[in-house]
């Protein structure tokens, strides 16, 4: 990584390159902001990577942005050319509000939605938009939008069309000024201060045309007639320009033609250039684990064992050695090997890479040493390794996965059994959720699904789901309220089935919320932590599980009130399945205890 900035000519404020071999190749891009000249931005760029090595060592994937996001410098092991990746991100906004809302929001729209169309239509040197409005009281409110100009228009435009969705939603509603920074394109608007500079590069025009001359000869006197000196003096261009514009239009169909089969081909050798890089001899994975040895046996899952092992580098990794009944054929096992490999989020379970020889598959993920959260939380003894400001900080990093999930990844993804198992700890207690063996895939712009088959844990699932079938981002919402009050309470959310007459932990929570007995609800460990912090959180699960999920927030939404104490919290209206209340209690179909419809996805078993 040290060399590679060095050896590499900066045009334009963007560059791309990879550098070494697998399993040690790295690849990296850096981006300077349109008014960045060169020189200033190899300089932002260079101390970015100096910064971003001493940061993050030792790391296979970092990203970092730099004075006041002048430049931007991310590096992994992975391809991350031509990709776009909405997270990690960031969001800031000014401490001022407009004055006139509707008009400002307005024109604000109208301008970034402008810029974001200009943007989109750059090339693949610069992919950048300024622009600016007046107000009423004469002040001007100044916009800056960029994409990392690899990517397509169309990713360049979705990039920035969910940026102007967070501003005028969850980060900067109504504020005079803010900020959307992601990997792969930038967005800020200020009020009063032109915050950017000229722009350092303008693409060339094309050439202009040279004009070209003919000349005529007349025909030398002696009564003949000067008409065919006019015939073809009038028809020679016309049948030029008739001849000029047919090649002209054959020739952008056929380009266009060929520019669609080159980014077709492009994206399959991109693709192909992936599932390359993550591929792992079987040998290798044989020596890692011992030869599948039950001492390095971790665990059994519904679609096959889970195995501890450490690569020859030094690297622990966990190994899921599929059935060989998954009955998945090689397409579909790569597709989706491809599917989770652009899935990188630091709270997310990363996959490492697979291996395909024979009737073997098999997929390496990262280890992850401290076990799954539930070990931890329903233990009275282990209870004591967690105060509240690791569970606050378990609380917060579960909560930025499932934002990335729904709305910052490519595809927007419905985990469907988030829960205590499958949210697994680092050496740092930082969590990572796992198993997205039951997972669905939205399209950015889709927003709910059914099924015939509930799948999921019980005590976890919303009432639409389980009792319909129909899920959603809002789905993946109770989940969290429900894991949330595990964390705080230390309670199964399944409640005591023993006892003659059990109380789910919905229950138990909202009648103490209702009888004003908060305190009751923390464990007794936790009772040394923030009590503000520790009821701010319980009030955001209630508001997570409430039975009507156009009611719950988005995790968005979840994410800033956890972060953001000056927002006004709702209040809570009384959340579904609460026995011996006499309401929003059923008696349909149970569901099934985390059943796992997919086949690869699950890298521990439950």
């Amino acid at each position: 990584m040290s060399n590679i900035l060095n050896n590499k000519e900066i045009d334009y404020g963007f560059y791309n390159v990879s550098y070494g071999e697998y399993p040690n190749r790295v690849y990296a891009i850096g981006l300077c902001r349109g008014d960045i000249k060169p020189e200033q931005c190899r300089t932002c760029l260079n101390q970015s990577r100096a910064n971003l090595t001493a940061v993050c060592p030792n790391r296979k994937v970092a990203i970092g942005w730099y004075n006041d996001e002048l430049c931007m410098l991310r590096y992994s092991n992975r391809s991350i050319f031509h990709l776009m990746d909405n997270g990690p991100a960031y969001y800031k906004k000014s401490d001022k509000n407009a004055t006139d809302l509707n008009e400002f929001n307005t024109k604000l729209n109208d301008l970034l939605n402008g810029l974001k169309s200009k943007a989109s239509s750059g090339d693949s040197r610069l992919k950048y938009a300024v622009g600016n409005f007046s107000l009423p009281n004469f002040d001007d409110v100044y916009g800056l939008v960029q994409c990392t100009p690899d990517l397509s228009g169309e990713d360049c435009d979705n990039c920035i069309a969910q940026s102007i969705e967070r501003i005028s939603k969850d980060c900067c509603k109504d504020s005079m000024g803010g900020r959307v920074v992601r990997p792969s394109c930038f967005m800020r608007f200020e009020t009063s201060y032109q915050f950017y500079g000229p722009t350092a590069y303008t693409p060339p025009s094309p050439p202009a045309p040279q004009p070209t001359t003919t000349s005529v000869t007349n025909p030398s006197s002696g009564g003949k007639s000067h008409t065919p000196v006019l015939v073809i003096a009038i028809t020679v261009p016309i049948v030029a320009v008739t001849m000029f514009m047919f090649i002209f239009i054959r020739s952008r169909y056929l380009r266009k033609r060929k520019q669609r089969k080159s980014s077709s081909k492009d994206d399959n050798t991109e693709d192909m250039e992936i599932v390359e890089s993550l591929q792992f001899n079987l040998e290798s994975i044989r020596d890692a684990t011992n030869d599948f040895s039950d001492a390095n046996k971790l665990g059994q899952g519904g679609f096959g064992a889970v195995y501890k092992g450490i690569l020859t580098n030094g690297q622990e990794i966990a190994v899921k050695r599929l059935a060989r009944s998954s009955g998945q054929g090689d397409l579909e096992f790569k597709n989706e090997v491809l599917l989770l490999a652009k899935l990188q989020h630091r709270n997310l379970v990363s996959l490492l890479g697979f291996c395909l020889e024979g009737r073997e598959r098999l997929l390496v993920y990262e280890f992850v040493p401290n076990k799954s959260l539930d070990y931890f939380i329903f233990d009275p003894t282990k209870r004591a390794n967690l105060d509240w400001e690791s569970c606050h900080r378990i609380i917060g990093g579960i909560a930025r996965g499932l934002v990335y999930l729904h709305e910052d990844s490519r595809l927007r993804i419905i985990h469907r059994d988030l829960k205590a198992a499958n949210i697994l700890l680092d050496e740092k207690m930082n969590p990572k959720i796992s198993d997205f063996g039951t997972a669905k895939l939205f399209v950015t712009s889709q927003t709910h699904s059914n099924t015939n088959r509930i799948v999921g844990t019980y005590g976890y699932m919303a009432p639409e789901y389980q009792f319909y079938g129909l899920f959603s981002i809002k789905s993946d919402v109770y989940n969290f309220g429900v894991l949330v009050l595990e964390i705080v309470s230390g309670k199964k959310s399944s409640g005591n089935c023993q006892s003659e007459n059990p109380e789910t932990l919905m229950n138990f929570a909202w009648r103490n919320w209702k009888d004003g007995t908060i305190s009751n609800i923390v464990d007794t460990t936790l009772r040394n932590g923030s009590q503000n912090e520790i009821i701010r959180c319980i009030h955001i699960a209630l508001l997570c599980v409430q039975a009507n999920e156009a009611h719950r927030p988005t995790m968005a939404t979840v994410l800033l009130m956890l972060n953001n104490h000056s927002v006004t919290l709702a209040v809570p209206s009384e959340p579904a399945f609460l026995l011996n209340t006499g309401s929003n209690t059923s008696t349909k179909r149970p569901a099934q205890e985390s059943v796992n419809e997919a086949s690869i996805t699950d890298p521990y078993p439950r």
